[in-house]
């Protein structure tokens, strides 16, 4: 308010300007999307203990929250594409079987056991397929037609499968493809059955270009970060139906990963081209509404944050970045 201070207070317009000017603050302070007064997340400086592991690209990393484990997919010439490490941040062990190109990567913990879902987005014999494997690296299950692209569903072919979410009950959601021919969410049974599949190439209600990130809240709905369209989509788990869009808070960059908080309040995003995660207000039960970021954490330039995932036990966030080549782990205050 001190622009307004050297007006004569006994003008009329002075009380007229002082109220607009201070209405601007508050506006500025309180309304503004990219507000950093309430710092949420603190960077773990110590994780992971020994950096020197990562010597590939890291794209994409999953969080075993119920064994306290960390995995990261990478890519390169003669690189291990699966790094474990513990939540502690200690390297365990390695492993590259059958693993061409990770986009992205998942673990689903059942009552009977562990398994890492990897999406591979090569071109070569491995490629264009949603592996499952042991924690170990013993390939289970194989989804799509190995080295071959298509849009089938019988039998299942993806195109550059970009992300993949497990349910308990087993049900998965596919994000298909980053970049392919495919622009589509596909929902598969805990036996590899379609149950329903949306979207088409294009910027309408329901179709997508490049859907990047796929998640599940607690609320029966399904998020999806359109990257090309520069907006998350939200779909009814059951039916598939489409409940709306978020766009406003996309202007600079579009979304390239969603994932909650353990909470479900927040949706935590990352955007690689402004190297930000953005935290957003998660709504209940009921209209999706508009957008609103709530915090953001601002990264260093060209660390290109591509996926993430959340401890849902800590509520720590684990950010793979293809241009820092490490993932950084931040812990919630």
């Amino acid at each position: 308010l001190s622009a307004a201070v050297s007006f004569d207070p006994t003008l009329v317009e002075f009380d007229y300007y002082k109220f607009i000017l201070y209405f601007q603050v508050l506006k500025a302070e309180y309304f503004s999307p990219w507000r950093g007064e309430q710092q949420m997340y603190k960077l773990d400086i110590g994780w992971p203990k020994t950096p020197e592991h990562f010597t590939g690209q890291t794209f994409c990393v999953a969080v075993d929250s119920l064994h306290g484990l960390v995995y990261v997919g990478q890519r390169g010439d003669n690189v291990p594409k699966v790094l474990v490490f513990s939540e502690e941040g200690y390297f365990l062990y390695a492993w590259n079987d059958t693993v061409e190109m990770p986009h992205g990567i998942f673990v689903w913990n059942t009552a009977t056991g562990s398994s890492v879902w990897i999406t591979d987005v090569g071109t070569g014999k491995y490629g264009h397929t949603v592996k499952q494997y042991s924690p170990l690296g013993k390939l289970t299950q194989v989804l799509g037609t190995p080295g071959n692209a298509g849009s089938s569903l019988i039998p299942l072919q993806f195109d550059q499968p970009a992300e993949i979410f497990v349910e308990e009950t087993g049900e998965i959601y596919v994000v298909d493809g980053d970049g392919g021919m495919n622009n589509r969410l596909l929902k598969l049974s805990d036996d590899y059955k379609e149950i329903w599949l949306t979207g088409t190439n294009g910027s309408g209600i329901g179709q997508f270009k490049i859907p990047h990130s796929v998640t599940v809240d607690a609320f029966g709905r399904v998020w999806v970060a359109d990257r090309g369209n520069k907006r998350i989509q939200v779909f009814d788990k059951v039916t598939g139906e489409w409940l709306g869009s978020w766009s406003g808070c996309f202007s600079e960059d579009g979304p390239y990963s969603v994932r909650f908080t353990p909470d479900y309040k927040y949706l935590i995003v990352a955007q690689l081209n402004i190297n930000r995660l953005a935290i957003l207000a998660a709504p209940p039960v009921g209209s999706i509404g508009d957008c609103a970021v709530v915090h953001s954490v601002q990264l260093a330039d060209e660390t290109k944050p591509h996926l993430v995932d959340v401890d849902m036990r800590s509520g720590a966030v684990y950010v793979a970045e293809i241009g820092a080549q490490q993932v950084q782990k931040y812990v919630p205050l």
